[in-house]
């Protein structure tokens, strides 16, 4: 089993690394984390409430969680895929996140779409390329299976709760 934390600004395109990483990783079963990073505050109010957060929810759309269901279906090595938020800034922090998800390995901030979010994103490459985690890239050359197009229908409440 392995998992790959992959740093995401939540685009759309951001799932698009997933067929690749099969296709390069094939009769392995997967797990994908897709992360955003936070700088920590240091306000207390802020730190006192951080295991409550989950305004950052907003910045993902129902479409990017479509897309990762397909790929789900698509991919049947894939038995899990995660939306996860960071907050830290220290590579012993970030360690420590990478040993308590089980990470074994972190996908290239260069196959990435990493762009922030708001003023307190951070670049994640600094944090991936010191914590001593095994950073893959992706093999261009390989042919990637084509994914069936299908058009995503969005319930009214979903579109009321997007407003």
């Amino acid at each position: 089993m392995q998992t790959i934390l992959i740093s995401t600004d939540f685009n759309c395109n951001s799932v698009n690394c997933i067929p690749s990483l099969c296709k390069q990783l094939p009769e392995q079963e997967l797990n994908f984390i897709f992360i955003h990073m936070f700088k920590l505050s240091d306000r207390m109010g802020d730190l006192l409430m951080l295991s409550r957060r989950n305004k950052e929810y907003k910045y993902v759309s129902q479409q990017f969680y479509d897309q990762c269901e397909l790929m789900k279906q698509t991919y049947p090595q894939i038995k899990a895929i995660k939306i996860e938020f960071f907050y830290g800034s220290t590579v012993g922090m970030f360690r420590n996140y990478l040993e308590n998800a089980g990470v074994t390995q972190i996908l290239a901030p260069a196959h990435c779409s990493t762009d922030k979010l708001n003023n307190s994103s951070i670049d994640p490459a600094l944090l991936i390329q010191r914590s001593g985690t095994p950073v893959m890239h992706i093999n261009e050359n390989q042919p990637v299976k084509e994914l069936p197009k299908r058009k995503i229908i969005l319930e009214p409440e979903t579109l009321l709760a997007e407003a």
